[in-house]
């Protein structure tokens, strides 16, 4: 799932050259029979050709403060779809000096700090983000997520349910609540899961994950199903991504702590660097760990 937001891109903003798309994944050889792997993505040769290219425009003297801060803000999101965290943060920090009240850029930052573990500077970002702007599209749910990770559980399930509110149909929202909810009450959880499930589109791919998690799917038949009715827009690598990380948050339900670390560690192999899923299955690979200690 994609949680991050471009809207406030650079105005002359940089068109790559036609590339080949050779970020497709494809399916190859399993070690075991229902286990699906797929090709990690790649770089996008585009990404690249437009950093180079902004590098250039930032040494720029006739540039004012605003084209410079919407130029490194630009460059932070890219080298952050490609994984480069350290120089993405420095772009951001620095698209902030110039720029003090630019949310999108607060808001990649609050990311990162959770990635990080960096709880309170993360808040402060995200708070920032969502002064600079209330209807911010995903700065409610990247909060909610750092609280969660945070053990602030009751501040988690109240940003993922303003969040949910916002948009019923959208079925990571309906997810996110219900893990942060099982942590209070397993019970409940399931309850408002099996309520909430009702806003979304039953040909959903995410749809499944919830099913999993009702038990109408067993894990089983959910793998089974990871390769089907793949969106135009869609590769296996992101499905997988998905997939693995809320099969590792299902084994841990079960407290089958070995396979649960083993699908994180899927979920890590698909590259797919933007996803809320590959930036949390570090964490919750390290908690995994702390398990089987």
């Amino acid at each position: 799932m994609r949680l991050l937001s471009l809207a406030a891109l650079l105005a002359m903003t940089l068109t790559g050259c036609a590339t080949p798309p050779a970020n497709q994944a494809r399916q190859v050889a399993a070690p075991t029979p229902n286990v699906v792997l797929a090709e990690p993505e790649q770089a996008e040769f585009r990404y690249e050709i437009e950093i180079a290219r902004i590098n250039q425009m930032v040494s720029d003297d006739s540039l004012s403060d605003e084209e410079l801060a919407f130029a490194y803000y630009r460059r932070g999101a890219l080298y952050d779809a490609l994984g480069l965290r350290t120089l993405s943060r420095m772009d951001f920090m620095r698209a902030i000096e110039m720029k003090p009240r630019l949310a999108d850029a607060y808001n990649y930052l609050g990311i990162q700090y959770t990635e990080l573990g960096e709880f309170d500077f993360a808040f402060e970002a995200l708070d920032s983000a969502l002064e600079l702007d209330p209807e911010h599209p995903y700065a409610l749910l990247n909060r909610g997520i750092a609280e969660y990770y945070d053990n602030r559980v009751k501040f988690a399930v109240n940003d993922f349910q303003q969040h949910l509110n916002n948009d019923p149909s959208d079925p990571y929202r309906v997810i996110w609540l219900f893990l942060a909810q099982y942590r209070e009450s397993p019970n409940e959880a399931l309850n408002a899961l099996a309520r909430n499930q009702q806003g979304i589109d039953e040909d959903d791919w995410a749809n499944r994950i919830i099913e999993l998690y009702l038990g109408e799917l067993s894990e089983g038949e959910f793998l089974q199903q990871l390769t089907t009715q793949l969106r135009g827009d869609e590769t296996l690598a992101e499905r997988l991504c998905e997939a693995y990380f809320y099969l590792g948050k299902y084994s841990q339900r079960q407290q089958q702590w070995s396979k649960a670390a083993n699908y994180f560690k899927l979920a890590l192999t698909t590259n797919v660097h933007e996803f809320v899923e590959h930036r949390y299955a570090d964490i919750e690979l390290e908690q995994t760990r702390k398990q089987l200690q």
